[in-house]
């Protein structure tokens, strides 16, 4: 019998059900805050094309929220620009966590770079195999990125017209898929438990002590826990 070759962006990725499915909620969830985002930008004063070009260029949805604040506020690009690059460092660690997944080509890791996103590596890491995992990102990424651009394009051009988003708790559509999506995750990896836990403590105690963004990134010295199981020791195989 003749073996089927596959190559990463064949059937473990793109016919899976479960993939799909949810990819598509993640999607809704990042339309429904994108045309928020777009909205809130217009109605606060800004051209449309800067929350466009924004979204297709940072393509960070706190990053962009952040700098948008800044500028509404009143602060100047520099402050804008600075507030989104600080709260967007996280992805340097995220990109490491994926880069072998994402393909070995120089277009490859540039295109795949500006793809990752908290969702995109959820997705990728969630998976089993290396063909799977590969799969995940693209799958995952590409349908964040067209879906975000084109939701913050939509909530721009309707501007005022939304009203106060504030009060549709679209803030909370984003943050609680992705806690759905790393649920599982924690039930079945003590290590990610473990940093995890320790990650959103140090968070949590810093908060009221440290500007917004800040803790994010603190939190990420919880990965130095991953993977340390206390008293256990791996012996060699013969």
């Amino acid at each position: 019998m003749r073996s089927v070759q596959r190559t990463p962006w064949s059937r473990p990725g793109r016919s899976d059900p479960g993939l799909l499915r949810d990819v598509a909620l993640v999607c809704l969830a990042g339309g429904v805050v994108g045309v928020s985002f777009g909205a809130i930008a217009v109605a606060g004063g800004l051209p449309v094309w800067v929350p466009v070009v924004m979204s297709l260029v940072v393509y960070a949805g706190s990053a962009q929220f952040s700098a948008v604040g800044v500028l509404l506020a009143g602060g100047g690009p520099v402050a804008a620009a600075a507030t989104g690059l600080l709260l967007n460092t996280r992805t340097a660690a995220f990109s490491l966590a994926v880069a072998e997944h994402i393909g070995r080509s120089r277009l490859a890791r540039l295109v795949g770079a500006h793809l990752v996103t908290d969702e995109t590596v959820a997705f990728t890491l969630a998976q089993r195999d290396p063909a799977r995992r590969r799969a995940a990102f693209w799958v995952s990424g590409i349908g964040l990125f067209a879906v975000w651009n084109a939701s913050v394009a939509a909530g721009a051009l309707a501007g005022d017209a939304l009203g106060d988003t504030a009060r549709y708790g679209l803030d909370a559509a984003f943050p609680a898929v992705l806690a759905a999506l790393v649920l599982p995750a924690l039930r079945e990896d003590a290590g990610v438990r473990r940093a995890a836990l320790a990650g959103a403590a140090l968070a949590l105690t810093l908060t009221p002590a440290v500007p917004a963004g800040v803790p994010v990134l603190a939190a990420l010295a919880g990965l130095a826990l991953h993977g340390r199981a206390p008293g256990k020791r791996t012996e060699p195989q013969s």
